[in-house]
């Protein structure tokens, strides 16, 4: 946790000054504001792809009975969307096709390898009230050394990787943010998207609420979905009441889309010894400058 706070330091303090000098004019903030969400040309992120011992429960225990349960409600498009599970660290949105190489260079470190328990079922929108998007969601057990690493690194990525974008991340415009909360409003302003830990009058910030979203929808979350994805939360943690103990062995740079769903994996990184390759060819990446 040292080592991370210790490069954290290091790069807010570089990076405080060049952001502004070499990276500000190419943030166009013009769509924070208008009525209409902005345009979404392309999304890279840094994830967690889920280990092999926590999807086996999901697609085993959980994914059959709730899918089941979508199709019921009507929510065929949301049963049937393409996603790698995985736990977000930060997106950003940047239509240059070099962005996940950029962003393998601007990483400077990673944590150690993580042991977290993910559990409680739940669901979210994209801002209180706003209707769409929202998220049926898996969380993480907030206590333990691996999930205060987790929260540490996220710091640390979001000062190295937002400085990438072109703009605001499109779902946090428009409506979303016309609800949001001046928090989260400030976030999108100033690193391009809400819910990420910053340091903030030299102290750190803690709005990073680490998960693994199971559905995706842009159908409007009115009352009657409410309640009904309400039981569906309650019957998906009585099938799962103990969680899933598991252990987070690498890091992932990947494309995403509008309403956060992993499309494609390009880099991975082993938080075991730091080594990185490229998912698609196998051969070996150098990442940090």
């Amino acid at each position: 946790m040292k080592t991370l706070r210790g490069a954290l330091i290091g790069l807010t303090l570089t990076m405080g000054i060049s952001t502004t000098a070499s990276g500000a004019s190419a943030i166009d903030n013009s769509a924070i504001g208008k009525p209409e969400f902005r345009a979404h040309k392309a999304t890279y992120g840094l994830v967690y792809r889920l280990p092999k011992d926590a999807t086996d429960v999901l697609d085993n225990r959980i994914y059959p009975v709730l899918r089941e349960r979508l199709a019921k409600l009507g929510l065929v498009d949301e049963a049937r969307t393409f996603n790698l599970q995985h736990v977000t660290v930060v997106h950003i949105h940047n239509a240059d096709p070099t962005t996940p190489a950029r962003m393998l260079t601007a990483l400077p470190k990673v944590p150690p390898v993580l042991n977290l328990t993910l559990k409680s079922f739940y669901n979210t929108e994209a801002s209180k009230g706003v209707g769409a998007p929202w998220w049926f969601d898996l969380g993480v057990v907030k206590s333990g050394q691996g999930y205060a690493e987790m929260m540490a690194f996220n710091t640390l990525a979001t000062a190295a990787l937002t400085p990438l974008r072109d703009g605001p991340l499109p779902r946090c415009t428009g409506p979303v943010y016309a609800n949001m909360s001046e928090a989260a409003q400030e976030l999108t302003r100033t690193v391009g998207v809400s819910g990420v830990n910053v340091i903030k009058d030299g102290k750190e910030t803690a709005s990073h609420n680490p998960h693994n979203t199971l559905v995706y929808s842009m159908t409007r979350y009115d009352a009657r979905l409410q309640a009904a994805m309400q039981e569906v939360a309650k019957e998906m943690n009585a099938i799962l009441s103990d969680g899933i103990e598991t252990r987070f062995k690498d890091v992932s740079i990947v494309e995403i889309g509008f309403m956060g769903n992993v499309l494609r994996e390009f880099y991975r990184i082993s938080l075991e010894d730091g080594s990185a390759w490229d998912v698609t060819t196998g051969k070996t990446v150098v990442f940090g400058k």
